[in-house]
């Protein structure tokens, strides 16, 4: 059973220290990141964000139980446990799922995470264009028509990350 759990991002190594004392080695910690390269001061700066910020899904066969989650509720590194979690199993493993199917070789979300829309505008997160404003104009299976101003270019979807306005 999946839970959503609230974290202390500089205590995440003590929490799963203290998660596999108290519940073996037989759960799974997802935390889905988004790998972001900007150009900043004609530098390139690679950043790594978490998409959802200071929470992380965590499996375990035992979450069923309230005891459980007691027994976890005073982790180093814990600040608390999301409810609800027990009604939503089915969103929460469509989302799991979503994204591992949409993770690169390197384990970061692509964009293929993202649904794109035709007449839509678009921000670019990454590459030469980063922080400009585009819109689509015609999907292909690997590449984008885009409207950036008055220029019309093609991109690769796979080469760059963006986010919807």
């Amino acid at each position: 059973m999946w839970t959503i759990v609230k974290f202390n991002k500089k205590k995440l190594d003590f929490l799963k220290e203290d998660f596999t004392k108290k519940l073996g080695k037989d759960f799974i910690i997802y935390n889905p990141k988004l790998f972001i390269q900007k150009y900043k001061n004609n530098k390139l700066i690679n950043k790594e964000f978490n998409l959802l910020g200071g929470y992380l899904l965590c499996f375990h066969k035992d979450f069923k139980n309230p005891a459980t989650i007691n027994k976890l509720k005073f982790c180093r590194g814990l600040k608390y446990f999301l409810t609800g979690f027990i009604q939503s199993q089915n969103e929460i493993k469509k989302f799991v799922n979503r994204c591992k199917n949409s993770e690169n070789k390197r384990g970061y979300l692509s964009q293929a995470f993202y649904q794109l829309h035709i007449n839509s505008k678009y921000k670019f997160a990454s590459g030469p264009f980063a922080e400009k404003i585009f819109e689509i104009i015609n999907l292909q299976k690997n590449r984008i028509d885009i409207l950036m101003g008055n220029i019309k270019t093609t991109i690769k979807k796979q080469e760059f990350l963006f986010n919807p306005v």
